[in-house]
This record gives C-alpha cells, structure tokens and sequence, in this order.
C-alpha cells in the first residue's frame, strides 16, 4: 500500500481512483466493512482504492482541551488501514490554514486533480470544508460539476456481549436470554469500553484485541525487585490507555517477526498509578510470565489488552501485593497455555 503525506507524493497520472474520507480512528469492524466493499467496487472497475485521512485529528487543532483520546497513532492506523486490502492513503497535514478550504477547494485539489476520483465514498453524515460547510448534497453537487459518482454508504451497526457474560451465553439463544441492543459500530463506543475497562467488549467492535504503541524505558525496577519484571512503556506511547487495572494480552515485539521465538508473547499487564507504593504517574506495564532473561529497553512493541483480571487496589503490605501478582501470573499463564485463541486470536493473525 502506497503511503503519501502530501499530493506531491502522488505519481503523475494515478488513477482512476475510487476514494473515501475520514479519520478512520481505530480502523473498527464498521470501517473495515465500508472498505473493504470499497476495494471490491474499485477493482471491478479497474481503479486504485484510496483512503484520505487526517493527522492530527481535526478535533486536537480545533478544541485540543476536548479533543478525545485516539484509539490508534499513526502507525498503527496505516497498518490496520493496509490490511483492508486499499491501494494508497493520502494523510493530509490538518492545520487551521487547511481547515480555511472551501468545500469547492478541497474537493477540486485533494479528490479530483490529486487523485483523479470517478467515484467517492462517503456516508450520509459527511462534512467537510469551511466550517464543515460541505454536507452530502454538496458533495452530490460537486460529483456532477467534476465527473465523480458519489457512493452513500449506510451506518454499520451491531450488538456485543454485555460485560461479564460468555460470548457462547450470548449467542447461544438459550430461553430468558435477552438479545443485546444494536448500536452503530463508532470510535465513541470503543472509547466508552476502553473507559469502563471493557477490552474484550473493545475487541468485538474493533475485529481485534484493542493495543497501545511505545517504547520499552526503564522504570522503578520495582517490579524486578519483587520477581516480576515489566517492560515499561514510554509516556509517549500511542493509543488510547484503558482503565485502571490488570490485563491479560499479547506484547509483539515490532523488530521481530510475530511468527519467531519471542516475537509474540503473553503478558500480564498492569495499567495504573502503582497505589500501594503511593505513586502518581500512569503507567503501562507488561510483564512476561517465566521469563526473567528478556531485554527489551529501547525497543518498540505493541502491547494488546485482551481481558481483564481486575481492578487495581492499593495492598496493605507487599506480601498481599505479591501473592495477588502470583495469582494474576498464574491466571495469564493459564490462558496463554490453553492457546493464541483463548486470548482472542492466534499470533499470525
């Protein structure tokens, strides 16, 4: 897949080129259906599939004191965006000058000179330009002006487990078990999981294990003392951090392949301030069960939160901390000793 961050990047005569717009925040379950159709439509007609995106999220340069958390930085965004199957995406800088484009502008510079679109994508909801000026009619318009189709796609929606049940208990259509409400498939909804801790509710929307980005720093080496080391990622790394609490996961390792020795592996995972030993900075910390040789200071990984075990408490002593750090070890050790699909899905997935 052809990444570009700016139309220079673009070869000269591209296209033509079905193409759709959006922040694409998480890449979720209703994403990935409208894209995926979107591939399809464009390979029977002979076009490119592109996607244009945006970085920063327009809401960080409008309203940064309200701007939601993202469910995926950058990279992990064209990683889950290339597994669609799309020929390129296009992420356009979004800064306040761009934001000034007129509706007419944008769609004249970005879809029709840059990337030569016979057809565009967009749902019944689509604003753009000015002030979010442009709406569907608009775009329908500017279609007929410059010689593009435009494709409406209805809202994806769907219905997850409720929090705490079996996914077989809610499938299973047993008698008295109520049908779990549908819901449009939204980066909102996946936020509101993560808040409440629900990874696995996460997981369902998203078509994947919810996973946050960094590099490995050193810490208190706290944990090293009371025999569970962590890999501690940076405060810098990216994606959205669920509630306080203890998770069991995946950690990949990105310099290596997922399919190799120690490129994959389980992890127990910690979220949270470290309250027994009255401490103040958020943390993500991942620690790999039986494995006290691992290095990995410096290196980038992903850490994939899959269920989680429990809330985090403050102990009155370390004992009681370690023997709950026992047990939560022993739980991931369990389900990873089970199989890949215990945890949501298998390594090379």
């Amino acid at each position: 897949m052809h990444r570009w961050t700016d139309l220079n990047q673009v070869p000269a005569g591209f296209g033509p080129s079905v193409v759709t717009i959006g922040n694409f925040d998480g890449v979720h379950r209703g994403h990935r259906r409208v894209l995926t159709r979107m591939v399809a439509d464009a390979r029977a007609a002979g076009g490119q599939a592109v996607a244009v995106t945006f970085d920063p999220h327009p809401a960080q340069v409008h309203r940064p004191q309200l701007a939601p958390p993202l469910l995926t930085g950058v990279t992990d965004r064209l990683e889950l965006l290339a597994e669609t199957g799309l020929d390129a995406v296009l992420v356009v800088t979004y800064t306040l000058e761009f934001a000034r484009s007129t509706p007419e502008e944008f769609v004249r510079r970005y879809l029709v000179d840059g990337l030569r679109a016979t057809t565009v994508v967009v749902g019944h909801d689509v604003r753009f330009g000015r002030d979010n000026a442009g709406d569907l009619a608009t775009m329908v318009e500017l279609g007929r002006l410059h010689g593009f189709t435009v494709d409406v796609i209805d809202d994806v929606h769907g219905s997850i487990a409720p929090a705490g049940s079996s996914a077989h208990a809610a499938s299973s259509g047993d008698a008295g078990e109520l049908e779990p409400p549908s819901r449009r498939w939204s980066s909102t909804w996946v936020r509101e999981l993560l808040t409440a801790g629900d990874v696995a509710g996460a997981a369902e929307i998203l078509g994947r294990p919810h996973r946050v980005r960094g590099v490995v720093v050193h810490g208190d080496a706290r944990g090293r003392e009371l025999g569970f080391p962590t890999a501690n990622l940076a405060q810098d790394a990216t994606g959205m951090i669920p509630a306080d609490g203890v998770y069991a996961g995946w950690l990949r390792r990105v310099d290596h392949p997922a399919d190799q020795p120690d490129g994959f592996l389980p992890v127990a995972i910690s979220v949270g301030t470290n309250p027994t030993f009255d401490g103040v900075q958020r943390r993500v910390e991942a620690h790999v069960p039986d494995r006290t040789d691992l290095e990995l200071y410096g290196e980038e990984v992903v850490v994939e939160f899959v269920e989680r075990l429990r809330p985090t408490v403050r102990f009155d002593s370390v004992e009681e901390l370690v023997e709950q750090m026992d047990d939560d070890v022993a739980r991931t050790r369990a389900w990873s000793a089970a199989g890949p699909l215990v945890l949501g899905r298998r390594p090379a997935d």
